[in-house]
């Protein structure tokens, strides 16, 4: 309560907060309105027996189960993200630009991904339609009708990516991953009164156990986040004139999750693309294919053993990647050097930069092993007691509980440069 007085007494900060959740207002407004000619009824009974869309509603923020204006959600950035950052790994030029031209070259490498959003959102579009009009969920479409539904959709995806950057402009947590957060609370209080009106008292066991899950998540994911292992830096004494400067220590903290809440949404984004390619492969004219299609779709089902196993192996992998790509222990060894400190024990400059990789390649492990047991941990107890909604709920409660952490240390620091300056 303290925190929050402090918040609202800050005029600045207590601004930018009503500003986000302002956004936020305007992209749940824009999540209720369907595009042309969509019977909302007979969509949502379909969502609720599809496990694959249910995944899809998460990361479109919830405005997919009615086939809102903004039904793709920020799924096509995440997708053209994932895209660009592992091209640096096959184009070092374009690896230079994201890491070696400093914030210019980091604008311009978001301005190529924002490009390459465009297409994938037509695409992505096109598709959901054309396989919700094989499950003749949606009625048949002319093609004025698709091209208008197609540009609606794709505006929609352009949007949703405005209003996340300016999110996170403001330094109030990830504007994207806010969107997502923002989608999943919202659907809190409609399952919760589904959840009453719906109670019997055979469903208590799964309440009991969803709510041990729950707690499991969120008490791992805090701890994972907040760990860190902190290397010991000393600063040489320096003289200049009359006054000694330097001679101090302190350390710097290594995160061991440094990738947050990223694989979680990369390894989704990338297990969803197996099951929506079977779907599609159902739709063909061939037995063969319509076969093939369906093993695909059963492999990679939300629950299932392969799924669980790709899913843990993933956000492994995931986890790893996104650390390479964002800390750079080269640059940051650099930096110390500079600034005359070193690692006691550990030469400055290249000796350190190793030292800093060891060291990170050895915590990045045991933070990527504890998130990716967090992550299938639903998908384990769901095999126990066979309640399949455990999946999609322990998805969005690690999103939401990591996006949650996020925001909360941007809004600290935030307090903490405003007392600074008053100071």
């Amino acid at each position: 309560m303290g925190k929050l007085i402090q918040i609202l007494k800050t005029k600045d900060l207590r601004g930018k907060i009503l500003f986000v959740l302002a956004l936020l207002a305007i992209f749940r407004v824009a999540a209720v309105i369907p595009v042309p000619g969509i019977d909302v009824s007979r969509l949502q009974s379909f969502f609720e027996g599809n496990q694959f869309f249910g995944l899809l509603n998460i990361f479109s923020g919830g405005a997919l189960d009615n086939l809102s204006i903004v039904m793709l959600g920020v799924g096509p950035y995440i997708t053209a993200l994932i895209i660009m950052q592992l091209l640096t790994m096959v184009f070092p030029q374009l690896k230079e630009l994201y890491q070696g031209e400093g914030e210019q070259g980091r604008q311009k490498f978001n301005q190529y991904t924002r490009y390459l959003t465009i297409p994938l959102a037509g695409l992505q579009g096109y598709g959901l339609l054309a396989l919700l009009q094989s499950q003749n969920v949606i009625d048949r479409l002319d093609l004025f009708s698709l091209i208008t539904n197609l540009a609606v959709i794709t505006a929609g995806t352009v949007f949703l990516m405005w209003l996340g950057e300016i999110i996170s402009e403001r330094k109030i947590g990830n504007g994207i991953s806010l969107l997502i957060f923002a989608g999943i609370i919202s659907a809190i209080p409609t399952q919760l009164r589904q959840f009453f009106l719906n109670f019997d008292p055979s469903m208590v066991s799964t309440a009991i156990v969803f709510l041990i899950v729950a707690a499991i998540v969120i008490a791992g994911v805090v701890f994972i986040n907040d760990s860190q292992r902190n290397i010991p830096v000393s600063y040489a004494k320096r003289v200049r004139g009359s006054k000694v400067y330097g001679g101090a220590s302190t350390y710097l903290p290594l995160k061991v999750n440094q990738a947050g809440v990223i694989p979680i949404i990369f390894a989704i984004s990338i297990l969803l693309f197996p099951q929506m390619l079977g779907n599609f492969m159902q739709l063909a004219q061939q037995e063969w294919m319509k076969n093939l299609g369906t093993s695909l779709a059963g492999f990679f089902q939300a629950g299932g053993f392969l799924y669980g196993l790709l899913y843990f192996i993933l956000v492994i992998l995931f986890t790893y990647f996104y650390t390479a790509v964002t800390f750079d222990t080269k640059a940051i060894a650099e930096n110390v050097q500079k600034q005359g400190g070193f690692v006691p024990g550990i030469r400055p400059g290249a000796s350190t930069a190793e030292f800093l990789a060891r060291v990170m390649n050895r915590i990045t492990l045991a933070g990527a092993i504890s998130l990716g047991i967090i992550a299938v941990l639903p998908f384990i107890i769901q095999y126990f007691t066979g309640t399949a909604t455990l999946t999609i709920g322990g998805t969005a409660l690690l999103i939401a509980v990591s996006v949650a952490l996020d925001t909360m240390k941007q809004i600290d620091a935030q307090l903490v440069m405003h007392e600074y300056e008053k100071f």
